[in-house]
């Protein structure tokens, strides 16, 4: 990257500042979220154990331990471009060898934690750390050493106190810090009480602490893993940080023992994807009014979102070597090109050619529509949604208990009542102070889980945002040509060789191609390797797939295409000649265009010469919004009919279409 430009008045960053000054959100209560995310990964016998191999293509090559390296490895990868802010780290426990962060290597006085291994520290991933962790994933030498399972029993106690040590030490003012603890060891004591207490004991050290554990359990082939022996008492299914947010159930990853199906591998990594991520919302403890007197508050999480590449700094590149740039914009004065306080600036706008400026105050007034709310003012059935109406993101919501005790009991009425009605509320939604309030929809939605029994979505209720009828544009003028019936039902045959695996759209099976191969050049850039000729897209059609499966009836679809249209061209020309209108050949309205065309051409009707007011024609215009498009003449003779006087102030068609409009709400 070249030298920054000189930039003057009207910059971007300027720009956003201003916004930012007219939305003056509240951020008393948001804070810039920084994960910390350690790896807690068992190391014995079991876990280093490769499954066997078979012929399958399939088949699990990795022992778990090597798996969880992989997915820290792959995560690690990801947080190095996307969350540069974040931290990572990698603890090894089980391990016959020991290494902590207070371990000067020279072994005097013994380990602080024995019998864990703490690889990359907890910190910001450098390209050191990514290129050692890549060394122990793919290499044989390091591994043959490091791997070795202790002969002695590990304490989970030692292991939860070293971590609660390292988060303590590195992050202590990370707002989200996690611990992954991936074992197949679901009785790691036995029957040894004191052990198993010592263990609670750090575990609510952690929780106190705000430190999530998140557990990806293994069950082997010969053993299901089971949480209630061991794990019940160290995991706490709420968020400590959280408490209010929809809490993920913890599926088992199940390690085959030939690899048949889905390895060990993809499963932990899909896993740990869906945690991978913190939870940020969106608000916090927004009062939702559901009647008058009934008030309880909520929490906005924007589940589902474009992600999209995202620059953090400038580099400038002609020195010596990279250095982040450092930007500073001034706002200059356009005629003396004297730079300009900001004390001196004040907002216009434009009215009857005049510019009318204003004070903070008079904007600030101008923009406040009470406090942050979400109030329901009515309910409708779920199905009078129509597709279109759904222009932005849905914010899913959560019941808080902070402001109000029993939100989530009445939270969870009104969801299920909501679900077995087959109903929405139609609310007035503001989330923040000085936002731009907007009529939204509340749909209630239910729990949604993988075939892993892994909770993809809560259950909970969205909030949709409704367009207003500025919003909303004009369709273009089309002239429709309906597919006769023989060529929709070859088509139909196409489609039906076509479905995706369970008819069903998984999102998490196709990164988007564009923001991978962004962030792999970045990668390769950071890590020094060498960058890949084309990207791996997962979205390209598999052409010989399609063919195998299609490819015959494509062809059979082409011809009858071919065929219809010469049939249709004919018509169309023979039309045009005539004067007349036919319909598409084969379908069921050319059957019936000819009486029409002779009912038509028998006799005017003292209808038709002041104007069509056929009653199905002007209420299916009404319902397709455009009654514009009738005449004024249409409009007069369709309101007499009905007994709806034209008013007499109506000077515009427009007066009249709302007249119209006016009688179908009444009716």
């Amino acid at each position: 990257m070249a030298d920054l430009p000189y930039r003057g008045r009207g910059t971007d960053r300027e720009d956003n500042e201003e916004e930012e000054e007219e939305e003056e959100i509240d951020e008393t209560k948001y804070k810039t979220v920084k994960d910390a995310v350690l790896f807690a990964i068992d190391v014995s016998p079991s876990m280093l154990t490769r499954p066997q191999t078979c012929d399958s293509k399939k088949e699990d090559r990795d022992s778990p331990t090597s798996a969880a390296l992989k997915c820290a490895y792959a995560l690690m990868q990801q947080r190095i471009i996307s969350n540069p802010n974040d931290m990572m780290g990698v603890l090894l426990f089980g391990t016959e060898q020991s290494r902590s962060q207070n371990d000067d290597g020279s072994g005097r006085g013994g380990p602080a934690y024995p019998h864990c291994y703490l690889l990359p520290d907890l910190n910001v991933p450098a390209a050191s750390d990514v290129k050692r962790l890549k060394r122990l994933v793919e290499g044989e030498e390091e591994p043959a050493q490091l791997l070795v399972a202790s002969q002695k029993p590990i304490s989970m106690a030692n292991v939860l106190f070293c971590a609660n040590q390292i988060f303590t030490t590195k992050a202590p003012n990370f707002s989200s810090r996690r611990l992954f603890l991936v074992t197949d060891n679901d009785s790691p004591h036995s029957a040894d009480k004191a052990l198993n207490s010592a263990a609670a004991v750090r575990a609510k050290d952690l929780y106190d602490l705000g430190v999530v554990v998140e557990l990806f359990p293994i069950s082997r082939p010969e053993h299901s893993f089971d949480r209630s022996k061991f794990y019940d008492d160290i995991i706490y299914r709420a968020t400590p940080t959280d408490p209010d947010a929809p809490a993920p159930l913890s599926g088992v990853t199940k390690a085959s023992s030939t690899g048949d199906g889905i390895t060990l591998l993809q499963s932990l990594l899909s896993n740990i994807n869906s945690k991978s991520a913190p939870r940020r919302a969106l608000f916090s403890n927004l009062p939702f009014e559901i009647g008058p007197g009934l008030k309880i508050s909520v929490k906005g999480y924007i589940v589902i979102k474009r992600q999209e590449p995202a620059r953090t700094t400038y580099v400038y590149l002609n020195g010596e070597k990279a250095q982040i740039a450092v930007g500073s914009s001034t706002q200059m004065a356009e005629d003396t090109a004297r730079a300009v306080e900001k004390a001196e600036i004040r907002k216009a706008y434009k009215f009857g050619g005049e510019t009318i400026p204003f004070t903070k105050e008079e904007i600030t007034s101008i923009r406040n529509f009470g406090d942050p709310v979400l109030r329901i003012i009515g309910f409708k059935p779920l199905d009078t949604l129509p597709i279109w109406a759904i222009t932005r993101p849905s914010t899913f919501i959560y019941p808080s208990e902070d402001d109000f005790i029993g939100s989530t009991r009445v939270f969870s009425a009104l969801q299920q009542k909501l679900l077995k009605s087959q109903k929405m509320g139609i609310a007035w939604y503001m989330p923040r102070r000085n936002a731009t309030p907007v009529l939204a929809a509340i749909i209630p939605g239910n729990e949604q889980t993988s075939d892993q029994g892994v909770q993809t979505m809560p259950a909970g209720l969205w909030i949709q945002a409704l367009p207003f009828a500025d919003d909303i544009r004009q369709n273009p003028d089309t002239t429709l040509v309906q597919a006769p019936d023989s060529l929709i039902d070859v088509m139909r045959t196409v489609m039906q060789q076509l479905q995706l695996p369970k008819a069903v759209y998984d999102p998490s099976r196709y990164p988007n191609p564009a923001l991978q191969w962004f962030y792999r050049v970045l990668q390769a850039m950071a890590l020094d390797e060498d960058v890949p000729e084309k990207p791996d897209d997962k979205t390209l059609p598999k052409y010989r797939q399609i063919d195998k499966r299609a490819g015959a009836y494509v062809m059979e679809w082409g011809q009858e295409l071919d065929s219809q249209f010469r049939a249709w061209q004919k018509e169309h020309q023979h039309s045009a000649a005539t004067g007349s209108k036919r319909a598409a050949p084969g379908t069921k309205a050319d059957a019936t265009a000819a009486p029409k065309k002779i009912k038509a051409a028998g006799a005017t009707s003292q209808a038709s010469k002041d104007g069509d007011v056929d009653e199905a024609k002007i209420k299916a215009a009404y319902e397709s919004n455009t009654l514009s498009k009738l005449t004024v003449k249409q409009l007069i003779t369709f309101l007499e009919s009905k007994g709806e006087r034209a008013h007499k102030m109506a000077t515009k068609k427009a007066d009249y279409v709302g007249q119209v409009e006016g009688y179908f709400e009444k009716k």
